[in-house]
């Protein structure tokens, strides 16, 4: 995102609700390179060759290159959102979790993911708290189809 871009703000459960339908907000790309997928590797302990061997995977693999965890992928999705979005006032905000989560397609390593977000749904629980469901896309620059797709609910209480 470009430093002089605004963040979208959203100072209460009212705000968030009138951008209920409203086109998705793409992020800036991140670039995805081994270091990273190492990295992630590591963390997980999920160290399959086709992640971490780009030795065999230009060998073995049909992709020719290793390729992202699709959880790296997933991961990658808070950050974007923390640079695209504010919320001014917000007192809680809890990761409520996926009604949906689909890997659709391979991240080869050295692609430039970026991830976009629109606004579903706003359910009320009380006064002044709420969960939004966000479409959640994560692509991979001139991709021909997305490499995640998600319904990720937060709840957010004002």
């Amino acid at each position: 995102m470009d430093a002089l871009q605004h963040k979208h703000s959203f100072g209460s459960i009212a705000a968030l609700k009138d951008f209920v339908g409203q086109p998705a907000v793409t992020a800036e790309p991140i670039l995805v390179d081994q270091p990273m997928i190492d990295t992630f590797a590591g963390v997980t302990h999920d160290r399959q060759w086709i992640h971490v061997d780009p030795v065999r995977a230009a060998a073995e693999s049909p992709f020719q290159t290793t390729i992202a965890h699709g959880l790296l992928t997933l991961s990658l999705i808070t950050g974007w959102y923390h640079r695209l979005f504010e919320f001014p006032g917000r007192k809680l905000a809890l990761n409520y979790g996926f009604d949906k989560v689909r890997f659709t397609a391979p991240v080869p390593c050295g692609s430039r993911l970026a991830g976009s977000f629109r606004l579903a749904r706003v359910d009320d629980i009380r006064e002044n708290e709420a969960r939004c469901v966000w479409h959640v896309e994560v692509r991979a620059e001139g991709a021909e189809r997305p490499a995640m797709v998600a319904e990720w609910i937060m709840q957010l209480r004002y």
